[in-house]
Protein backbone atom coordinates (compact mmCIF):
# COMPACT_ATOMS: atom_id res chain seq x y z
CA UNK A 1 0.00 0.00 0.00
CA UNK A 2 2.87 2.21 0.83
CA UNK A 3 4.06 1.59 -2.68
CA UNK A 4 0.98 2.99 -4.51
CA UNK A 5 0.81 5.60 -2.21
CA UNK A 6 4.23 6.92 -3.51
CA UNK A 7 3.10 5.92 -6.96
CA UNK A 8 0.07 8.73 -6.69
CA UNK A 9 2.42 10.95 -5.02
CA UNK A 10 5.05 10.85 -8.07
CA UNK A 11 2.44 10.86 -10.99
CA UNK A 12 0.13 13.95 -10.04
CA UNK A 13 1.71 15.84 -7.07
CA UNK A 14 -0.94 17.88 -5.71
CA UNK A 15 0.24 21.97 -5.26
CA UNK A 16 -1.54 24.85 -3.13
CA UNK A 17 -0.30 28.77 -3.92
CA UNK A 18 1.21 28.43 -0.12
CA UNK A 19 0.05 32.53 0.16
CA UNK A 20 -3.91 31.31 -0.04
CA UNK A 21 -5.68 29.36 2.60
CA UNK A 22 -8.09 28.50 0.82
CA UNK A 23 -6.14 26.14 -1.76
CA UNK A 24 -4.33 24.89 1.09
CA UNK A 25 -7.04 23.63 2.86
CA UNK A 26 -8.71 22.62 -0.25
CA UNK A 27 -6.22 20.35 -1.23
CA UNK A 28 -5.81 18.79 2.31
CA UNK A 29 -9.55 18.27 2.72
CA UNK A 30 -9.32 16.11 -0.60
CA UNK A 31 -6.67 14.48 0.55
CA UNK A 32 -8.46 13.42 3.78
CA UNK A 33 -11.50 12.58 1.92
CA UNK A 34 -9.28 9.97 -0.01
CA UNK A 35 -7.55 8.77 2.87
CA UNK A 36 -10.48 7.99 5.00
CA UNK A 37 -12.46 6.06 1.97
CA UNK A 38 -9.39 4.26 1.49
CA UNK A 39 -9.86 3.01 5.19
CA UNK A 40 -13.21 1.22 3.65
CA UNK A 41 -15.72 4.45 4.79
CA UNK A 42 -18.31 5.15 2.44
CA UNK A 43 -19.39 8.84 2.30
CA UNK A 44 -22.86 9.37 3.00
CA UNK A 45 -24.03 11.67 0.41
CA UNK A 46 -27.78 12.28 1.82
CA UNK A 47 -27.04 15.59 3.76
CA UNK A 48 -25.49 17.29 0.71
CA UNK A 49 -28.34 15.64 -1.49
CA UNK A 50 -31.08 17.44 0.94
CA UNK A 51 -29.12 20.97 0.49
CA UNK A 52 -29.23 20.62 -3.51
CA UNK A 53 -33.05 19.57 -3.40
CA UNK A 54 -33.75 22.72 -1.43
CA UNK A 55 -31.18 25.44 -3.15
CA UNK A 56 -33.08 23.93 -6.02
CA UNK A 57 -36.09 24.67 -4.45
CA UNK A 58 -35.10 27.93 -3.58
CA UNK A 59 -33.96 28.70 -7.14
CA UNK A 60 -37.32 27.42 -8.42
CA UNK A 61 -39.41 29.81 -6.38
CA UNK A 62 -37.19 32.89 -7.14
CA UNK A 63 -37.78 32.20 -11.24
CA UNK A 64 -41.91 31.35 -10.71
CA UNK A 65 -41.77 34.88 -9.10
CA UNK A 66 -39.94 36.64 -11.96
CA UNK A 67 -41.96 35.42 -14.69
CA UNK A 68 -45.50 34.80 -13.04
CA UNK A 69 -47.66 35.67 -15.98
CA UNK A 70 -49.54 38.50 -14.08
CA UNK A 71 -47.73 42.20 -14.10
CA UNK A 72 -46.84 43.55 -10.49
CA UNK A 73 -49.97 45.23 -9.12
CA UNK A 74 -51.89 42.22 -9.98
CA UNK A 75 -49.90 39.38 -8.80
CA UNK A 76 -49.04 41.21 -5.10
CA UNK A 77 -50.64 38.20 -3.30
CA UNK A 78 -48.80 35.71 -5.36
CA UNK A 79 -45.10 37.79 -4.66
CA UNK A 80 -45.69 37.97 -1.09
CA UNK A 81 -45.78 34.20 -0.76
CA UNK A 82 -42.81 33.48 -3.18
CA UNK A 83 -41.08 35.87 -0.69
CA UNK A 84 -42.46 33.92 2.25
CA UNK A 85 -41.03 31.38 0.80
CA UNK A 86 -38.16 32.22 -0.15
CA UNK A 87 -37.18 33.24 3.09
CA UNK A 88 -38.22 29.87 5.27
CA UNK A 89 -36.56 28.01 2.35
CA UNK A 90 -33.38 30.00 2.71
CA UNK A 91 -33.43 29.82 6.78
CA UNK A 92 -34.37 25.76 6.92
CA UNK A 93 -31.05 25.66 4.40
CA UNK A 94 -28.33 28.18 7.25
CA UNK A 95 -29.59 26.33 9.80
CA UNK A 96 -29.30 23.16 8.82
CA UNK A 97 -25.24 24.82 7.85
CA UNK A 98 -25.39 26.16 10.99
CA UNK A 99 -26.30 22.96 13.47
CA UNK A 100 -25.26 20.18 10.98
CA UNK A 101 -22.56 20.96 8.65
CA UNK A 102 -20.04 23.54 10.30
CA UNK A 103 -16.75 22.59 9.10
CA UNK A 104 -17.23 19.04 8.49
CA UNK A 105 -15.35 17.76 4.85
CA UNK A 106 -17.36 14.58 5.23
CA UNK A 107 -20.04 12.38 6.54
CA UNK A 108 -19.59 8.39 6.15
CA UNK A 109 -21.83 5.64 6.95
CA UNK A 110 -19.50 2.65 9.21
CA UNK A 111 -17.62 0.18 7.05
CA UNK A 112 -19.27 -2.47 6.40
CA UNK A 113 -17.12 -4.91 8.16
CA UNK A 114 -17.41 -2.84 11.26
CA UNK A 115 -18.92 -3.59 14.56
CA UNK A 116 -20.07 -0.15 15.02
CA UNK A 117 -23.50 1.20 14.01
CA UNK A 118 -22.11 4.94 13.35
CA UNK A 119 -20.36 6.51 10.80
CA UNK A 120 -17.73 9.71 10.82
CA UNK A 121 -17.94 13.34 10.92
CA UNK A 122 -14.96 14.72 9.42
CA UNK A 123 -13.81 18.06 9.93
CA UNK A 124 -11.10 20.63 9.79
CA UNK A 125 -10.36 24.54 10.28
CA UNK A 126 -7.62 25.98 8.70
CA UNK A 127 -8.25 29.63 10.10
CA UNK A 128 -7.08 33.18 8.11
CA UNK A 129 -3.53 34.27 8.82
CA UNK A 130 -2.67 30.82 10.63
CA UNK A 131 -0.41 28.24 9.51
CA UNK A 132 -2.61 25.25 12.17
CA UNK A 133 -4.59 23.11 10.70
CA UNK A 134 -7.00 21.19 13.00
CA UNK A 135 -8.51 17.88 11.53
CA UNK A 136 -11.37 16.17 13.61
CA UNK A 137 -13.00 12.72 13.68
CA UNK A 138 -16.18 12.71 15.57
CA UNK A 139 -19.37 9.91 15.74
CA UNK A 140 -22.26 11.13 13.16
CA UNK A 141 -24.35 9.77 15.84
CA UNK A 142 -22.82 10.58 19.02
CA UNK A 143 -25.55 9.42 21.32
CA UNK A 144 -25.16 5.95 20.09
CA UNK A 145 -23.80 3.22 22.15
CA UNK A 146 -21.24 2.75 19.40
CA UNK A 147 -19.95 6.05 19.21
CA UNK A 148 -16.45 6.87 19.83
CA UNK A 149 -14.41 9.51 21.47
CA UNK A 150 -13.51 12.76 19.37
CA UNK A 151 -10.11 12.90 18.31
CA UNK A 152 -8.20 15.35 16.67
CA UNK A 153 -5.12 17.01 16.14
CA UNK A 154 -3.42 20.42 15.21
CA UNK A 155 -0.41 20.40 13.55
CA UNK A 156 1.45 23.49 10.88
CA UNK A 157 0.86 22.91 7.34
CA UNK A 158 4.27 23.21 6.91
CA UNK A 159 5.33 20.09 7.78
CA UNK A 160 3.52 18.76 4.84
CA UNK A 161 4.37 21.24 2.25
CA UNK A 162 7.19 21.86 0.37
CA UNK A 163 8.63 25.49 -0.52
CA UNK A 164 7.42 25.10 -3.85
CA UNK A 165 3.55 24.10 -2.71
CA UNK A 166 3.58 20.30 -3.62
CA UNK A 167 1.96 18.52 -0.54
CA UNK A 168 4.07 15.59 0.36
CA UNK A 169 1.37 13.18 0.65
CA UNK A 170 3.39 10.46 2.55
CA UNK A 171 3.61 12.80 5.38
CA UNK A 172 0.08 13.84 5.53
CA UNK A 173 -1.64 10.49 5.13
CA UNK A 174 0.53 9.19 7.84
CA UNK A 175 -0.62 11.83 10.30
CA UNK A 176 -4.09 11.73 9.08
CA UNK A 177 -4.49 7.89 9.72
CA UNK A 178 -3.27 7.52 12.94
CA UNK A 179 -6.00 9.84 14.31
CA UNK A 180 -8.48 7.32 12.26
CA UNK A 181 -6.73 4.73 13.99
CA UNK A 182 -6.75 6.82 17.29
CA UNK A 183 -10.56 6.97 16.66
CA UNK A 184 -11.46 3.56 16.23
CA UNK A 185 -9.31 2.11 18.52
CA UNK A 186 -6.61 0.62 16.66
CA UNK A 187 -2.86 0.51 18.39
CA UNK A 188 -0.70 2.57 16.94
CA UNK A 189 1.74 1.03 14.43
CA UNK A 190 5.73 1.85 15.14
CA UNK A 191 7.40 2.22 11.82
Amino acid sequence: MQEKKSEMANKNPKKANLSDHHSIKHILDESVSEIVTSRGYVEDLRLSNLRLFMGTIIIVIALVAQFYKKKFPENNDFLIGCIVLYIVFNGLLQLIAYTKVKNAIMFTYPPKESYTSTGLVVSSKLPRFSDDYTLSIASADPKSISAGKPVEFTKSVSQWFTEDGVLVEGLFWKDAEALIDDYAGEPKKNK
